[in-house]
């Protein structure tokens, strides 16, 4: 096709059609895939709330969905559901302008949240654990600074439970890449129990690798911008991460990693917006250019569960005091601690090029309710602000050795009582 067309109907595409060139502009659903198509150098637009591309889901078997230099405006959609049964989908170059998935009630649910849908949404709904959908995901962009997409950014996932644990029918993709993502999830707020994210990884997605070439940037209430409830082997993001509205979280892992590495700065700048968490599952060992929060409540670094190596190359360090943030569907008044190393989350070995320090009032730089096992921090721990100390550390558990610990207008190192959890955030 070349040239543009316009105020025609949705367009089905049979069994092995490809579509190629040229500008289709709908007034509502765009084109329908249903078995072996391709859609390649093509732009497809339709109103911001509709679906640009989806699939049909009335196919048994999909073969292969394939879509090569696309750009939209609207939602790309690939669901399995209903009576698909296999598919392998394969997207390399996909730019979508702008969307809102806002009234999609159809939402995953996990760790007491809704996970909206995304710009770009792949998902295998099926139940039936037999049932596996295949995918291919490279150089994906989704919104601009301009025109933040108002959900979340790339969603891939499979089935899971209402505990967001994997259930069913699985989304199985050897590589995942995304170019810039921007998103404004429009979440009203103070709400408790709805979330989107930049990037994310939902329950039931098993995936090989996850890089990040170009920055993700989050701008509104609960908004994510890295989120993991899957699977993942490695996930890199080589360009800065950024939330910049209230209870957002640089990078949140609710399930199972082996690798992390954040090449490029995680900044947050809401309040309750904290820098990464690992609440859930595992994760091998984690690696950081950077992490700054500047929020009131917005925790640097928060261990719930076992991690063997984190290194951060640079400084950890948090400007907020205390502040109301998102906790597993709760809003919750936390302080803006720099590393919160909480029961269950032992940490082997700490290592940090540059500093952890505090800048708020009334907080404290580092606590400890489980094992720190190795203590590298090269630049030390300071708590600069009035009436903030250095290091708080509960009875049965040591405090940092071989590291300088500094407290402008506070203590140095207090160790606090079992049963006083005064200073402790909850989970």
């Amino acid at each position: 096709m070349s040239g543009t067309i316009t105020g025609a109907p949705r367009v089905v595409l049979a069994p092995g059609v490809s579509l190629r060139g040229g500008r289709l502009e709908f007034g509502s659903k765009g084109v329908l895939l249903t078995r072996d198509n391709t859609v390649e150098d093509i732009e497809v637009v339709v109103p911001e709330h509709e679906v640009a591309i989806y699939a049909d889901t009335t196919q048994t078997d999909w073969g292969t969905l394939a879509l090569r230099r696309v750009t939209t405006v609207g939602q790309v959609a690939i669901i399995a559901m209903d009576a698909v049964r296999s598919g392998h989908i394969t997207i390399d170059g996909l730019t979508v302008q702008a969307a809102d998935v806002r009234d999609r009630v159809d939402r995953p649910r996990g760790f007491g949240v809704e996970a909206m849908q995304g710009g770009l949404t792949v998902w295998n709904r099926h139940a039936d654990a037999s049932m596996e959908i295949t995918a291919e995901i490279t150089n994906v962009s989704v919104g601009s600074e301009q025109t933040p997409v108002r959900g979340s950014g790339v969603f891939v996932g499979g089935h899971g439970t209402d505990d967001g644990k994997a259930s069913g029918g699985t989304l199985t993709i050897s590589i995942l890449t995304t170019g810039e993502i921007y998103t404004d999830g429009g979440i009203a707020e103070g709400t408790p129990d709805l979330i989107s994210g930049g990037v994310f990884v939902i329950s039931g997605a098993i995936v090989d690798n996850v890089t990040n070439l170009g920055p993700v940037t989050t701008l509104g209430q609960n908004d994510m911008v890295l989120d993991n409830w899957g699977d993942v082997q490695t996930w890199t993001a080589q360009e800065p991460i950024t939330s910049h509205g209230p209870s957002g979280i640089g990078f949140v892992n609710f399930s199972d990693i082996k690798t992390l590495k954040v090449q490029a700065p995680i900044q947050t700048y809401g309040k309750g917006a904290r820098g990464f968490n690992l609440y859930d599952g595992s994760l091998g060992e984690a690696m950081f250019e950077s992490i700054e929060t500047h929020g009131d409540g917005s925790i640097g670094v928060q261990l719930s569960r076992p991690l063997p190596k984190l290194t951060v190359m640079r400084d950890l360090s948090t400007e907020g005091g205390e502040g109301l943030s998102l906790v597993k569907g709760v809003q919750m008044t936390l302080r803006a601690i720099a590393l919160s190393v909480k029961p269950g989350g032992a940490l082997d070995e700490l290592h940090v090029g540059g500093s952890i320090s505090t800048s708020g009032d009334d907080v404290v730089t580092v606590e400890i309710a489980d094992r720190v096992g190795t203590w590298n921090v090269a630049g030390g721990i300071l708590a600069k602000g009035n009436r903030s100390d250095g290091v708080h550390y509960t009875g049965g558990v040591s405090a940092p050795t071989g590291v300088a610990v500094s407290a402008a207008h506070g203590n140095g190192v207090v160790e606090v009582p079992l049963d006083s959890s005064a200073t402790l955030p909850a989970e």
